[in-house]
């Protein structure tokens, strides 16, 4: 017997029978399937699900009440109407270290969604995600695994659907909600559902089309869902977790800041929230450009701000904005272009955009589906 050059797999050499050499061929194959499958292939790309471990947070960290179609955690959205009375929240928790469900994987953060109160809208499709183009996974056998824990013995349901975009075909379900529903307990469980997607021949693809999947938390008060390592990917076995990234953190955050990004005067109550300098069009418009980190979507369609924001003047004059809107007509997926309202500036001048003694203050820009 002979061993491999790189991993020391076992193998035949020119002396070996073909009994001894059927064996070690089939040692060397389980070698390599085992190798193979504790590393979940190392496939950057393997898992569809961008932030399935619940790594990334831009919008913030906890989410009380959130409106419906409001976003989560980075790429999860939030499906709950919050019909009054209910009280929803969603969190980011963080692993006591060593606790993580998968040894060896040390998670930092799980998704926690707590239903505390029950209103009159007894439909909780809690929180979901959408993968970029319906294409992924047409015509092919894919695996939804995840890791999940409540807060007592409960039923939950999944939901796939194929959505062919703006102008395109109907909607097709998947998985619909009571099939493949899965039952959590207070331990981490890992869950596992096989798919097979529909072909797409004959339908028609229009703009900003995607692949929809969502848990439905059960409608109880005092529910509680926790969530982490949910991973889709082709074929009929659930491998193991793997980020969308490959494990890359920069590679994932730079992933999510293809459909939304945020920078934060965190660092500084005064901190420059836009990289380039801008000029006044106008005594009531300041208009600033800023490069994106990464290219996203598409031109960014969205924008946010909170805090106290000013415009700070060639002058050292600051002049307090409160209303920002994005030009469409001069914006791409790499660049932005910000049109802010003044009162009282001085037509010409160049400025920067800052957050005027606000450390809570941030601009964002989305992108997404």
């Amino acid at each position: 017997m002979a061993t491999s050059t790189n991993y020391g797999w076992s193998e035949p050499d020119n002396t070996s029978l073909v009994k001894d050499g059927a064996q070690a061929m089939r040692t060397l194959g389980n070698a390599i399937d085992t190798s193979l499958w504790n590393s979940g292939y190392g496939q950057a790309g393997k898992n569809k699900i961008i932030n399935g471990d619940f790594g990334i947070w831009q919008r913030g960290t906890s989410f009380t009440s959130p409106s419906f179609a409001d976003y989560l955690a980075d790429r999860w959205k939030n499906n709950n109407y919050n019909v009054a009375p209910t009280t929803y929240s969603f969190t980011r928790e963080t692993f006591t270290p060593g606790t993580a469900p998968v040894a060896g994987y040390e998670g930092t953060f799980f998704g926690r969604s707590t239903i505390t109160t029950v209103g009159s809208n007894t439909q909780y499709d809690t929180f979901f995600q959408r993968i970029e183009d319906v294409r992924v996974f047409a015509g092919q056998t894919a695996t939804l695994s995840f890791y999940a824990k409540s807060d007592s013995s409960r039923i939950q349901q999944v939901i796939v659907e194929q959505n062919f975009g703006s102008g395109g075909s109907g909607t097709v379900t998947v998985n619909a909600y009571g099939t493949n529903n899965f039952t959590t307990t207070t331990a981490w469980q890992r869950f596992s559902i096989t798919l097979s997607f529909p072909s797409i021949a004959g339908k028609t693809i229009g703009s900003g089309s995607y692949v929809q999947f969502g848990f439905r938390q059960v409608s109880a008060s005092g529910s509680v869902l926790d969530m982490w390592g949910v991973q889709l990917e082709y074929g009929s076995k659930a491998t193991p977790f793997q980020t969308a990234s490959g494990g890359s953190i920069q590679g994932e955050l730079a992933m999510c800041q293809r459909y939304y990004w945020r920078i934060s005067a965190s660092a500084s109550a005064n901190f420059q929230v836009f990289s380039n300098t801008g000029w006044y069009q106008s005594s009531t418009n300041f208009e600033a450009v800023h490069r994106m980190p990464v290219s996203m979507r598409v031109a960014p369609t969205t924008l946010d701000f909170a805090g106290t924001l000013q415009v700070l003047d060639t002058a050292g004059t600051g002049i307090t904005t409160s209303t920002g809107s994005i030009s469409a007509a001069e914006s791409n997926p790499d660049t932005v272009r910000v049109n802010w309202t003044v009162t009282g500036a001085t037509s010409g001048r160049f400025g920067n955009v800052r957050a005027a003694g606000s450390a809570t203050a941030y601009v964002g820009f989305g992108a997404e589906l």
